[in-house]
């Protein structure tokens, strides 16, 4: 396999606040410390897959700023192409994190900025980059028709795709993106607002796994948090995958977008379904017990050592 991977997704600069616990509304707080860094699902995932050995391609857009610039490093030094990034007059995006230093949870407010003018005409033009690639994986941090036409590019070129439904939707997806999808990889969150289900327990992310192969996804990767995996195959097969214990828990931000990264680019190696899912969650199991979401992504070498 050639491990390419292409994701098409969000940049946005992570501006974190670490508190002893979240503020009510109305609330004002003194929190204990604060951090800038590189954020955006899209840009997380890329770097997880870079850093797990993909050799992996970022389709977005910037603003001509000072975020932006955040961003161009961070690729740099994840050996990441950033050749088929846009930069426009729209500022880059950024997303406001509030961290309970306590319990390791975080309440998220993002707001997309450039890479949310990604045209359909822009992932047009880079259908070649897409066709190529072994694996496309996306998220919802751009219109959705800039990825239901990324996925389509890849489904009709034969690539897989891997579609992570976040953040949580809060319009009905359709139908028709949701079939394009080989990958399905929501959260218990996200399983339940787009299926209308529960999913507080495996059996419940079961049923919610049957409703959104009827709605025309192939395979569907539920993530368990602790719990691990659910891995609901093509032919109804399920599995749990089990998380690993790498460590204390500092920090949950990034779990779900080293996961995502990590498969991907274990799928793009040729890994058969569930040693992909299990590599994936190595690879968010090594994220918690780190500060931040980009610079929380783990090494192959790390990955390798967890998994032996």
């Amino acid at each position: 396999m050639s491990k390419n991977v292409l994701v098409m997704g969000s940049f946005v600069a992570d501006l974190a606040f670490r508190s002893a616990r979240l503020p009510a509304w109305g609330e004002t707080l003194m929190g204990s410390s604060f951090a800038l860094g590189p954020g955006g699902k899209g840009s997380n995932q890329a770097v997880a897959a870079a850093r797990s050995g993909a050799k992996v391609k970022f389709l977005s857009k910037l603003g001509d700023d000072a975020f932006g610039t955040i961003a161009r490093d961070i690729w740099k030094s994840a050996g990441i192409d950033d050749s088929l990034v846009g930069t426009c007059g729209t500022a880059t995006g950024a997303a406001a994190i509030l961290i309970d230093e306590a319990r390791g949870e975080n309440a998220i407010i993002v707001v997309p900025g450039a890479c949310f003018t990604l045209t359909t005409d822009e992932v047009d033009a880079a259908a070649g980059a897409i066709s190529s690639a072994s694996v496309f994986l996306t998220q919802l941090e751009l219109p959705l028709d800039a990825v239901e036409r990324g996925l389509m590019i890849a489904r009709a070129a034969g690539v897989p795709t891997i579609l992570n439904p976040a953040p949580a939707p809060t319009t009905p997806l359709p139908d028709a993106l949701i079939a394009l999808s080989d990958y399905f990889i929501p959260n218990e969150t996200e399983a339940a607002l787009i299926t209308g289900l529960p999913v507080e327990n495996v059996e419940q992310a079961k049923a919610a796994a049957a409703a959104l192969q009827a709605r025309g996804v192939r395979n569907v990767i539920l993530t368990l948090g602790a719990k691990g995996a659910l891995v609901v195959t093509q032919d109804g097969t399920s599995t749990v995958v089990p998380s690993f214990n790498a460590g204390p828990v500092v920090e949950t931000t990034g779990a779900g977008d080293a996961f995502c990264g990590g498969f991907a680019a274990a799928l793009a190696e040729g890994m058969p379904l569930l040693d992909a899912v299990r590599f994936g969650c190595a690879t968010a199991g090594i994220s918690v017990t780190r500060h931040g979401t980009a610079p929380s992504m783990p090494s192959r070498a790390e990955i390798d050592a967890l998994l032996n």
